[in-house]
C-alpha cells in the first residue's frame, strides 16, 4: 500500500504546563484519523522559511485548530476585538504553507481555525466574535465535551462536501468564537448551522480544498470519517 505523506500543522504553547520551555502540541486523534484513512501523518514545526521544502515532500496538508485567532489585519480589519488572541509565528507559518499549497494545487483540509486561515489565504474575511455579529447565535463554544455533538450543520446540495458525505444534515462538535464572514468569487459555502454561521467552505476549481468549522478528527458521525477518506484519496 502507498501511504501519502500528510503534513499536519502543530499548535504552539508558551512555557508552562508540559514544559518550562516553549513547546509544540497536537492531539493524537489528528494523526490517528490520517493513519486510519490510509495516510502517513507528519507534524510540521513552525518554520516559515522551510514551508517550500515541506511542500516539496508532502502529498497533502491539514491545517489544524487551536485556541487562538488569525490577526484581523491579515484580512483588512482596522480594529481587533477584545477577545482575539494571536499566535503570530504559527499564523505566519500556516499562511506561508497554505499559500504554497494553493499555488501547487496540493490537497488541503482546514479544520476549525484552519478553515478560518484557509478562508483568509483565499481572500476572505472573518467574523471576529460571533455573539457580537450573529443574532440568536447557537452555542458555537459548546458547553459539553468536544467528543459529543453540539449542533447540526446543513450541507449545500451539489457541493463536493455534500457528495462526500451523502447527507444534507450532520451532527458536529463546535469550539470556536469566530467564523468565516465573506468569501471571494469562486469559493463556495458548502455548509451552515441553523443560525446562518458558515460551517464549511470549498474551492471547486482545485483538486481538494475544503475547510470545516467543526473537528472531524473526533469522528462524531460517519460523515467525519468519510471526509478524511476522501482527503487521503485525493492525496494519492
Amino acid at each position: 500500500m502507498t501511504y501519502p505523506l500528510i503534513g499536519i500543522t502543530l499548535d504552539s504553547e508558551e512555557p508552562g504546563g508540559y514544559s518550562k520551555f516553549p513547546w509544540y502540541a497536537l492531539r493524537q486523534n489528528y494523526c490517528d484519523c490520517v493513519a486510519a484513512a490510509g495516510g502517513l501523518p507528519l507534524p510540521l514545526p513552525h518554520h516559515p522559511d522551510l514551508a517550500a521544502a515541506y511542500l516539496e515532500r508532502i502529498d497533502g496538508l491539514i491545517v489544524t485548530g487551536g485556541a487562538f485567532d488569525v490577526d484581523p489585519a491579515l484580512f483588512g480589519a482596522t480594529s481587533r476585538h477584545a477577545t482575539v488572541t494571536l499566535k503570530q509565528r504559527r499564523t505566519e507559518f500556516e499562511l506561508a504553507i497554505v499559500q504554497g499549497a494553493l499555488a501547487r494545487d496540493l490537497p488541503i483540509l482546514g479544520i476549525c481555525g484552519g478553515q478560518q486561515l484557509l478562508a483568509v489565504a483565499l481572500g476572505g474575511t472573518l467574523i471576529q466574535h460571533i455573539p457580537d455579529e450573529i443574532e440568536d447565535a447557537l452555542a458555537h463554544e459548546q458547553p459539553n465535551p468536544r467528543n459529543e455533538p453540539g449542533h447540526e450543520v446543513v450541507l449545500s446540495p451539489g457541493t463536493f462536501l455534500h457528495r462526500i458525505v451523502g447527507r444534507e444534515r450532520i451532527p458536529v462538535n463546535s469550539a470556536h468564537h469566530q467564523a468565516v464572514k465573506d468569501l471571494p468569487a469562486g469559493v463556495v459555502v458548502n455548509g451552515r448551522s441553523d443560525d446562518g454561521v458558515i460551517e464549511g467552505i470549498e474551492d471547486p476549481a482545485r483538486r481538494f480544498c475544503i475547510g470545516v468549522q467543526w473537528h472531524p478528527e473526533f469522528h462524531i458521525s460517519p460523515a467525519d470519517a468519510a471526509l478524511f477518506t476522501a482527503f487521503i484519496e485525493a492525496c494519492r
